[in-house]
C-alpha cells in the first residue's frame, strides 16, 4: 500500500504548483479536481446523471457540464450543491482510490482542495500537507487566472475553512507567500522526508 500525503489549501494558495513540483520529483499525483473535470467533461461518466438531476441548463453546448452556470447555481442554492456533491463525491473517491492503488511512484500526493472541510481530513491519508498563502495573494492569483470578480473570490474564500483551521489540521505546511523558488525548496525538503516515510 502506498504512503499517501493529503495535499490541501485554499483557492489560489498554490496547490497545483506544489503538486506539479512533487510530480517532477517522482511522486504520483492524484488530483481530485482533475478527476472531477474528467467526470464532468464531454462523455464523462457523470454527465448523464447531471443532466437528469439538473436538466439541460446544466450542460453546455459542447456536451460537458456547464461549470460556470453550475457554480453560480449551487452557490445560490445550498440544497442543489448537496445534490451535486452526493453524485460526484463517491465517483471521485472511487476513481482516486483506483489511481492510488495502482500508483507507480514512491509515494502518492493526493490533492483534495476541501480535505479539512470534509470533517475527517485523515481518512485515507498518512499525512496532511497544507499549502498556505496570505489572503491577498490568494485573491490576486485567482482573479488573474479566472477573471472572477473580487466579490466572487471572497465568497469562495469565505465558504472554505480558515487558514488557521487548515494549519491546525496539518502535519506539514508549505508557506507559499513568496517566490516559486522558495516553494520549490520547501517541496524538495518534504520530498526527501516523504521518501524516508515511504520506505517499507
Amino acid at each position: 500500500m502506498s504512503f499517501v500525503v493529503g495535499l490541501t489549501g485554499g483557492i489560489g494558495s498554490g496547490k497545483s504548483v506544489a503538486a506539479d513540483e512533487f510530480a517532477r520529483l517522482g511522486a504520483t499525483v492524484v488530483d481530485t479536481d482533475l478527476i472531477a473535470h474528467e467526470l464532468t467533461a464531454k462523455n464523462g461518466l457523470a454527465v448523464k446523471e447531471i443532466r437528469q438531476l439538473f436538466g439541460e441548463k446544466a450542460i453546455s453546448p459542447d456536451g460537458a457540464m456547464d461549470r460556470k452556470r453550475m457554480r453560480e447555481h449551487v452557490f445560490a442554492h445550498p440544497d442543489e450543491k448537496k445534490k451535486l456533491e452526493a453524485l460526484l463525491h463517491p465517483m471521485i473517491r472511487a476513481e482516486a482510490a483506483r489511481r492510488i492503488q495502482s500508483a507507480a511512484g514512491p509515494y502518492v500526493v493526493y490533492v483534495v482542495p476541501l480535505l479539512v472541510e470534509s470533517g475527517d481530513p485523515r481518512r485515507g491519508v498518512d499525512r496532511v500537507l497544507v499549502v498556505d498563502a496570505p489572503e491577498a495573494a490568494q485573491l490576486e492569483r485567482v482573479r488573474s487566472r479566472s477573471r472572477l470578480a473580487e466579490g466572487e473570490v471572497r465568497a469562495i474564500l469565505a465558504a472554505q475553512a480558515t487558514r488557521e483551521a487548515r494549519r491546525a489540521a496539518a502535519d506539514d505546511v508549505i508557506d507559499n507567500g513568496g517566490s516559486l523558488d522558495a516553494l520549490r525548496k520547501q517541496v524538495a525538503a518534504l520530498h526527501r522526508k516523504y521518501l524516508q516515510f515511504a520506505k517499507p
